[in-house]
């Protein structure tokens, strides 16, 4: 891992969806390079927080709300003092469930939940991205769409639009990365499998027998992957979507 080169002004990192998971182990990774890592999440900024940044470096924002997103965007934009934005990750995301934890299929899913989903699985990547291109652009930046292997397969706990939510992103990773590149803007994808966090559903374990490691994926393993797509080891990548799930795609 490259730390910041003393140099340079401080790389900045806006990462969705911080408090746990993937997420929080993201926050870990970047930090202890010399990132600044700017959070956003629907929570306050944690008293107990694991890292040195403070509430100056998080913002409380409703992803699901689309007023309350663009105001985050311009709050974000006043937080950023020389304009540039080295990485966003979008890594927030929502799969409701059923009564009892089952899955919401198809046939049972209701047209709110399905468009509820959809602004925070979908829309808010691309108006974050829209919203902060010109920081983006200033600091040659890169974008992560956090995606799933539920995009490309039923998975027998992640509800239907929550799978077509991680598809409909995986193609939208494609679509900005032919429309940033010429910005110098990378796009890509990262697709876990069953990472060991606490939103595992009860079954996990039949499915990780199937898997040719034998195990969980755990955070910190997704957020390596997502570092290497936010520095210059990366650099000539863009339109790709990583698999991080032990083989289980295969």
């Amino acid at each position: 891992m490259v730390a910041n080169d003393p140099q340079q002004p401080r790389r900045t990192l806006l990462l969705t969806g911080a408090s746990r998971g993937i997420g929080h182990a993201t926050v870990k990774r970047f930090s202890s390079a010399g990132w600044r890592v700017i959070t956003c999440s629907r929570h306050a900024f944690p008293e107990n927080c694991p890292w040195e940044a403070g509430p100056e470096d998080h913002i409380q924002v409703d992803l699901a709300n689309s007023k309350n997103m663009f105001e985050a965007i311009d709050e974000i934009k006043r937080r950023l003092p020389e304009g540039q934005l080295n990485a966003l990750v979008n890594n927030a995301g929502i799969s409701p469930k059923a009564d009892g934890g089952k899955r919401l299929g198809s046939l049972e899913t209701t047209l709110d939940v399905w468009q509820h989903v959809f602004q925070v699985n979908f829309f808010a990547p691309i108006m974050l991205a829209r919203g902060l291109l010109d920081q983006l652009k200033a600091a040659k930046g890169s974008v992560v769409n956090v995606t799933s292997i539920a995009g490309s397969r039923v998975h027998p706990f992640a509800g239907a639009a929550y799978a077509t939510s991680k598809a409909a992103l995986a193609g939208l990773t494609r679509e900005m990365a032919a429309d940033f590149g010429p910005h110098g803007i990378r796009v890509n994808a990262i697709a876990p499998g069953e990472i060991d966090t606490a939103i595992l559903s009860p079954g996990t374990d039949k499915i990780v027998e199937q898997i040719p490691l034998h195990r969980l994926g755990t955070p910190d393993e997704v957020a390596k992957i997502i570092y290497v797509l936010c520095t210059e080891t990366s650099s000539y990548v863009t339109g790709a979507e990583i698999h991080i799930n032990g083989g289980q795609h295969v």
